[in-house]
C-alpha cells in the first residue's frame, strides 16, 4: 500500500474535500453498523430466556470511561426489562427490530454517501492521468518518439488508463473505507474484551502471510502481461500501415503468425495473473474461518473454566462482530490484488509522465516580435546520443529575405538541420542565432511562432479543410483563409468538394490527392503568415502537374520571407540565393546553381545524375 500512496497520492491533492467526506461517511457507517448489531443482544434474550438476571439502572452521569461498557450493556438490558414487563415479550421484540432496522437504515444510508463522494474522485482521477499523459505527450521533444513505438505510446494512454481504473480507482472504495471499519471494529473489540482481542491479533499475521504470498508476484506479472498488450497493438498500428507491402510481398501468413505468437504469450500471462488473483478470495475466506475457529475454541475455553471477561452473551455478539470485521479485510485484501496489477500500469503510464524533456525555456527567457536581420548558426553540431555526430561544425549565415537551399543525400543531415532552428532539438556544440540572440535565450512559443512549415508528407488532421487551413490560427476570418487558399492554388478544387471548406479530409487526409493536400499545408502556411519558412522536400512526392501547382504556391509563399529549403530536385532551387551541400554532416560546398555546375565538384555529379 506504500507504493499506491507514493504513486496515487499527488492525484488526490485536487480532491481533497471528497475524501473527507467519504472519510467522516464511512466512520459514521462503521459506529452504525456496530451499535446496529449491539440490539442483537436483548432481542436474544427475549428469544431464548437466556438471562433472568434482574437490572437496576445506572445513572448515565455516574459511569466513567473505562467502565462504560458494563454501564452501557447494564442499562440496555435494564431498558428491554422494562419494556418487557410493561408491553410483554412481542411487543419489545418489534420495538428492538424496529431500533435496528433504524440504525441499519443510518448505516446504508451513510455507506451510500461515502461510496457518493468517491464518484467524482475516480472518475476526476482517471481524467487527470489522461490529460497528463497527452499534455506530457505534446510537450515531448521529437528525440522522445524515435525512441518509443508509436502503438506501445497509444496502448499506455488507452488500455493502461483503464487498467488503473479498473484496477485502482475502482479500489479506492475499499481502500478508504475499509481500513476505517477495521479500526473502528478493533478498537470495539478490544473495549468489548481485550485478551480474546489480543489473541485474534496473535492469529492475523497468519492471515497476512497467506494473502502476502499470493499477491507477491502479482505487479510483476501484470506489468508483463501489459508489456505484451503494446506488443499486440504495435502489430496492428504496423499492419494498418503497412498493408500494401503486406500483400504485394504476400506475406499475410507471415503476419498473422507474428501476431498469434504475441498474442498467446499475452493470453498465457493473462491466465497466470487470473489464477493467482482468483485465489485471493478463497484464501482469505479460509483462514478468516480458521481464525474465527481458533477465537471461538480460545474464548469458549475461557467460559468454560469460568475465567472469562465476558458472559456467554457478550462472547456471542464479539463473535459477531469478529465475523464481520473479517469482510473489510478479505475487501482490503482483494484491493491489494486489484492494486498490485494497476501499478504495473501506472509504471509504465509514468514511463511517460516522467520522461525528461531536454528542450527547456532559459529562466529569464524573452519574446522576439519578428525577424530583423539574419539568422546565423555558428559551428553547430550535433548528436542524438554520444558518439555519433549527425552534424558537425556548420556555419551558416542567413540574411532576411533571402532563400537557401540545403541538397545533398539521405542521411545526410539536412532535415536535422533544419529541425535545430525551431528547436526541435538542441544543438550539442556551437549556436544558432536570430538577429543576434541566441534562440535558447527565446521563449519557445515566440521562436516557433516566427517559423512556418511545408513538408514532404504533408500531415492533416481529421477536420474540415477550414480548420486545417486554420490550424493554430483559430481568430482567421472566412476571408483570410480564402485568400490564403488561393495563393496557394487550393480555392478552385476546395470549391469542387461536396461541403467546400466544410468537407472532412479523412483520416490524415486520406480523402484527398498528394498535391490537394500539399497545397492545403501550403495554405495553412500562408494565413500563419510567418517571417521564416522551412521547405523540406515539399513537392517530392508529387506528380509533374501537381507539382508545378504546388512549386508556383511555394514561389509565392517564398517571394516575401526568408527560406529555408531542402530539396532533393534540383530544378526546385535553382533561383535559390545559396545552394549548401551536405555530405556526412558537413558543408563541403556552398555558392549559387552556377558557381556550384562551374565548380564541377559533388553538386555537379548530383545534378548530372537527374539530368540523366
Amino acid at each position: 500500500m506504500k507504493g499506491f500512496y507514493q504513486i496515487m497520492g499527488k492525484y488526490f491533492a485536487r480532491y481533497k474535500g471528497y475524501i473527507a467526506g467519504t472519510l467522516g461517511m464511512n466512520v459514521l457507517a462503521a459506529i452504525f453498523n456496530v451499535f446496529s448489531f449491539s440490539v442483537i443482544l436483548p432481542i436474544l434474550q427475549i428469544l431464548f430466556k437466556i438471562n433472568d438476571q434482574h437490572y437496576e439502572l445506572i445513572p448515565w452521569h455516574t459511569a466513567e470511561w473505562g467502565n462504560m461498557i458494563d454501564v452501557a450493556k447494564n442499562n440496555g438490558y435494564y431498558y428491554s426489562q422494562e419494556l418487557i414487563a410493561e408491553y410483554g415479550p412481542a411487543t419489545t421484540l418489534l420495538l428492538l427490530g424496529v431500533v435496528l432496522s433504524v440504525l441499519t437504515f443510518f448505516k446504508t444510508l451513510t455507506y451510500f454517501g461515502g461510496s457518493a463522494m468517491l464518484a467524482p474522485l475516480r472518475t476526476g482521477i482517471v481524467r487527470d492521468i489522461r490529460n497528463a499523459i497527452y499534455k506530457k505527450i505534446v510537450h515531448l521533444p521529437l528525440s522522445f518518439f524515435s525512441e518509443e513505438r508509436k502503438g506501445d505510446i497509444m496502448t499506455r494512454i488507452t488500455a493502461d488508463v483503464n487498467e488503473v481504473d479498473a484496477s485502482i480507482t475502482s479500489s479506492l472504495d475499499m481502500v478508504i473505507k475499509n481500513p476505517i471499519f477495521i479500526v473502528v471494529y478493533v478498537g470495539w473489540l478490544t473495549a468489548l474484551s481485550w485478551q480474546l482481542t489480543l489473541f485474534t491479533l496473535l492469529v492475523v499475521p497468519l492471515m497476512a502471510f497467506g494473502i502476502g504470498r499470493i499477491g507477491k508476484k502479482l505487479k510483476s506479472k501484470s506489468l508483463a502481461m501489459q508489456n505484451k498488450l503494446s506488443d499486440s497493438v504495435s502489430q496492428i498500428e504496423e499492419t494498418l500501415g503497412g498493408l500494401r507491402i503486406i500483400k504485394a510481398f504476400i506475406a499475410e501468413k507471415k503476419m498473422t503468425d507474428r501476431f498469434e505468437r504475441v498474442t498467446n504469450e499475452y493470453r498465457d500471462i493473462s491466465c497466470r495473473v487470473a489464477i493467482r488473483q482468483s485465489a485471493a478470495h478463497p484464501v482469505s475466506e479460509f483462514l478468516g474461518t480458521v481464525m474465527i475457529v481458533l477465537v471461538l475454541w480460545f474464548g469458549g475455553w475461557l467460559i468454560f473454566n469460568g475465567n472469562s471477561p465476558i458472559d456467554a452473551n457478550l462472547f456471542i455478539y464479539y463473535l459477531i462482530i469478529l465475523y464481520t470485521t473479517l469482510q473489510p479485510i478479505k475487501e482490503l485484501s482483494k484491493a491489494g490484488y486489484a492494486i498490485q496489477k494497476g501499478l504495473a500500469s501506472m509504471e509504465r503510464i509514468n514511463r511517460i509522465l516522467d520522461a525528461e524533456n531536454n528542450i527547456r525555456e532559459a529562466e529569464n527567457a524573452h519574446s522576439i516580435e519578428g525577424l530583423e536581420h539574419d539568422i546565423v548558426l555558428k559551428n553547430v553540431s550535433f548528436s542524438y546520443t554520444e558518439g555519433r555526430e549527425i552534424l558537425h561544425d556548420i556555419s551558416l549565415h542567413i540574411r532576411k529575405g533571402q532563400t537557401v537551399a540545403l541538397v545533398g543525400q539521405s542521411g545526410s543531415g539536412k532535415s536535422t538541420l533544419v529541425d535545430l532552428i525551431p528547436r526541435y532539438h538542441d544543438v550539442s556544440d556551437g549556436c544558432i542565432e536570430i538577429d543576434g540572440q541566441d534562440i535558447r535565450s527565446l521563449r519557445i512559443q515566440s521562436l516557433r511562432s516566427l517559423i512556418g512549415n511545408v513538408n514532404q508528407e504533408a500531415i492533416l488532421f481529421n477536420d474540415t479543410v477550414r480548420n486545417n487551413i486554420a490550424f493554430g490560427m483559430e481568430e482567421a476570418t472566412q476571408e483570410e483563409i480564402e485568400q490564403a487558399a488561393r495563393i496557394a492554388n487550393a480555392h478552385e478544387f476546395i470549391l469542387e468538394m461536396p461541403e467546400g471548406y466544410d468537407t472532412m479530409v479523412g483520416d490524415r487526409g486520406c480523402r484527398l490527392s498528394g498535391g490537394q493536400r500539399q497545397r492545403i499545408s501550403i495554405a495553412r502556411a500562408i494565413l500563419k503568415n510567418p517571417p521564416i519558412l522551412i521547405l523540406d522536400e515539399a513537392t517530392s512526392a508529387l506528380d509533374t502537374e501537381s507539382e508545378r501547382l504546388v512549386q508556383d504556391a511555394l514561389e509565392r509563399l517564398m517571394s516575401t520571407r526568408t527560406t529555408i529549403a531542402i530539396a532533393h530536385r534540383l530544378s526546385t532551387i535553382k533561383n535559390a540565393d545559396e545552394i549548401c551541400v551536405l555530405h556526412e554532416g558537413q558543408i563541403v560546398e556552398r555558392g549559387t546553381h552556377e558557381e556550384l555546375i562551374a565548380r564541377n565538384g559533388y553538386y555537379k555529379r548530383l545534378h548530372d545524375m537527374q539530368q540523366l
